[in-house]
Parts: structure tokens; sequence; C-alpha cells
């Protein structure tokens, strides 16, 4: 996404006040995210995305945990028209470490952030939710549509091991259920920074979104590393995460939670995959094996 330097000083102005006078980075794939010094001296993160109801309500849940104490970067604005697109503004945090060297720092991190994500009734809503946590989708087909992508996942036959490992993981999930609670969907490692073993920061709070908990805790045992951030979990760290999820809350998973927690990890790395194997590229997010593994886990094969 492409944003126009004149467009985006004047929502600087209009919003924060001030004018960008130098770019301190630009990245970003469905949206575009620009670090800018301000006039006034303050460094700032501007985020510009399409619109969508969820941005609103995934601001306000980043700035209640930002107010709760948690270490996400500080909301400056709410999600404020950019032409046609939104854009939210918040405090850059820079430096930290990729990785922590206690392994079960991630997983202490995650649980506390769902210790003190607000309850679902008390934001608006964070419907509907990323594609490769949305399993539960009403469209039509197996796999749901990527965001900001003409592709159709199910127009595109095999490999049969992906879609057999998505559907009996899907399958899995719908066949138990329990309290919603919000939590982050992405928690790749690439997405948190660390000082020591001390969380600095976490990013990507448009990947708020409303699941039960073990869910959300297997989406998160299932991608983050703890030892490349340009890598995903092998089983083995995803068993260590989710004890270490469960030692932190101080309660264990029943045996349908573990098991559900295992069944997220298979559809969201499956999503990606499948995704991977439409586009041409590599399929890295998941093997054959490791789906046959992951899926015994969660009593399914």
């Amino acid at each position: 996404m492409s944003v126009d330097s004149v467009r985006l000083a004047r929502w600087c102005v209009e919003q924060l006040g001030s004018p960008p006078v130098g770019e301190i980075f630009r990245s970003g794939h469905l949206s575009a995210v620009i670090g800018l010094r301000l006039a006034d001296g303050r460094e700032v993160v501007v985020k510009v995305r399409p619109g969508s109801p969820r941005v609103a309500a995934c601001v306000e849940v980043q700035r209640r945990m930002f107010q709760a104490g948690y270490p996400c970067p500080q909301p400056l604005t709410g999600a404020e028209p950019f032409g046609d697109d939104v854009a939210t503004a918040e405090v850059y945090v820079p430096d930290g470490d990729a990785l922590p060297s206690e392994d079960n720092a991630s997983a202490e991190a995650f649980a506390r952030l769902i210790k003190l994500a607000p309850r679902p009734f008390e934001v608006s809503t964070l419907d509907p939710p990323p594609s490769w946590a949305a399993w539960d989708h009403n469209e039509d087909g197996l796999w749901s549509r990527p965001e900001g992508s003409s592709v159709n996942l199910n127009e595109v036959d095999g490999p049969k091991w992906i879609d057999d490992a998505g559907r009996l993981a899907r399958d899995r999930l719908r066949a138990g259920q329990s309290e919603a609670v919000i939590g982050h969907c992405d928690w790749l490692a690439g997405n948190l920074r660390w000082n020591g073993d001390a969380l600095l920061v976490v990013h990507d709070w448009d990947s708020m979104t409303v699941d039960s908990e073990a869910v959300l805790v297997g989406f998160a045992a299932a991608l983050y590393s703890s030892v490349d951030v340009d890598q995903l979990a092998t089983v083995e760290e995803t068993e260590r995460f989710l004890d270490a999820y469960c030692h932190a809350r101080g309660r264990k998973f029943t045996d349908d939670e573990l098991q559900r927690a295992w069944a997220a990890g298979v559809w969201t790395r499956a999503y990606d995959a499948k995704h991977q194997h439409t586009v041409g590229q590599p399929i890295a997010s998941l093997s054959e094996s490791e789906a046959r593994e992951r899926l015994r886990r969660s009593g399914t094969a």
C-alpha cells in the first residue's frame, strides 16, 4: 500500500498537532506502517490500512492494555479517516532484543495478556477475525478469503494433506466450546521485543480477536519460536509453550482444551500453507509429517 506524503503530513497536523520532519522507517504489506519524527520532537508510528469496524475495537483494546501496564505502544489517536482508508498513530518503541534467553518468557507474557485484556462485551466488534484465525467463518468452502486479495483458496486443488489437515482441525474445534476471551492471534516472535527476559513491547495490535482461551493459546503456541524469529514453532516448542502457559495461569487445561489448542495450531499453520501453495510459493508453514503429529495430539488422527 502506497501512502501520499502530502496527505500523511496533513493527517499528522490534524491528528497529532505537528508535521513530520523525517521518516524513520516504512514497512507493511496489507497496511502501510511508517515511523516518523515530528517537528515537536516526538517519534511516532502511523499505520494506514483499509477501513473496517474492527480497527477501532483493536485500538481500544490496545489503549486499555497500555493503561493496565501491559508493554504495548501507547495509542495517540483512534481509527481516523485517511482518504478512503483509516489511520492510527502510536508512540514509537525502538530497539529491544529479538528473543529472550528464557524459553518460557513468551508463554508467560501471553498469559498476562489474556488476563489483562478486556472482556469481549466491553469493546465494539472484533469481527471478522483475521483470515488465518477464522476457522469458524461463514463463507463457502473450507478456507476463508485472505485479506486484501481476490484469491480464493477453495478454488485451488490440494495438496490433499493440507486440505485434510484444515478440515480435521476445524471439525475438532467445532466439537468443543468455552467462554470467549480477547487475545492476540499473530503471536510471532517478530512481533515481540525484549529487554533481557522482560517483555519490552508487543506489536501488531490489529491482530486482536475473540475466541476461546484454548484456541488463542493454540495459535500462539504453534507460531512462536523461541530460537529463531524467522521460523515457526516445532512440535516440541509448542508443547513447552502450552505447559508454560498453564503454569503461568495456575491451572492446567482439560483434555478437551488441550486438544483444541493443538487443533487451533494445525488450522492456522495449514491455512498459511494452503495460501503459500495457492500463490505459488514454497510450502514453509507446515509439513505433512508435522501436520500428522499435531493432529494426533489434537485427538483427530
